[in-house]
């Protein structure tokens, strides 16, 4: 209803993203499909990378075998997150219909590249198919960061979403001296903060960049004939 507003949105976030020394690959401005949108709470966000996660594995499940159907997929899904992982994590599994494991994060609470592929691996080994993982960067409880730079080729050598839950202590990335606690960040695919928190903005802002939205688009697209328009896809 409001074009000019959505290209505000996506312009002010890409500023948003730069301020925080996120990498080009999750900015709109790179040219590609990646870009930001504002989000209630960081509990949404969560689990809209979650419908988007699922939504990308089934698709490409389906293409692998086509003999298999939506349930017998949903019914083997399995994510992870960290122990200290926040309660909207979990909820975000229940209202998304998953398996959600968490996983025993190390002595400082953080939750380790190995743990996490042996989590993947056994899984696997079980017949389950891991296909989503939330890194917590500022635990709620504790402040603990997970380690992303370990956490993330795990990720990409399994082909498994990565989202970054980091609604509390995001704000912190403002300042260049933080930034050695999101090495990897260029990894991820897909990533949250909330200005509404450290930053003074009224709630509710919750800023999620992603790299591919078309899978978060795709699960949630109903197209009837009442919506259509001659200008369709000219803007985001």
């Amino acid at each position: 209803a409001s074009p000019a507003c959505t290209e505000l949105e996506v312009v002010m976030l890409d500023w948003l993203g730069q301020m925080l020394g996120l990498p080009e690959c999750l900015l709109a401005r790179s040219g590609g499909e990646a870009g930001g949108v504002i989000q209630g709470t960081a509990s949404e966000a969560t689990l809209v990378a979650l419908l988007g996660a699922k939504n990308k594995m089934i698709v490409r499940l389906k293409e692998q075998h086509p003999e298999w159907n939506e349930t017998d997929i949903l019914s083997k899904l399995v994510g992870y997150c960290n122990k200290q992982a926040h309660s909207s994590v979990e909820r975000a599994g229940l209202l998304g219909g998953v398996q959600l494991r968490q996983l025993k994060p190390d002595g400082k609470h953080r939750l380790r590249g190995d743990t996490l592929r042996e989590a993947i691996e056994e899984d696997k080994r079980n017949g389950l198919i891991p296909f989503y993982v939330v890194a917590t960067l500022g635990t709620t409880s504790s402040c603990s960061f997970d380690v992303l730079e370990e956490i993330g080729p795990v990720c990409n050598d399994h082909d498994i979403w990565l989202h970054v839950d980091a609604a509390y202590a995001g704000s912190a990335f403002i300042c260049p001296e933080y930034r050695y606690l999101m090495k990897g960040i260029e990894l991820v695919n897909s990533f949250n903060f909330n200005p509404h928190k450290w930053l003074l903005v009224n709630f509710d802002c919750s800023a999620m960049w992603l790299k591919e939205p078309r899978w978060v688009v795709d699960a949630f697209n109903v197209d009837p004939l009442y919506l259509k328009h001659d200008l369709q896809g000219s803007a985001p």
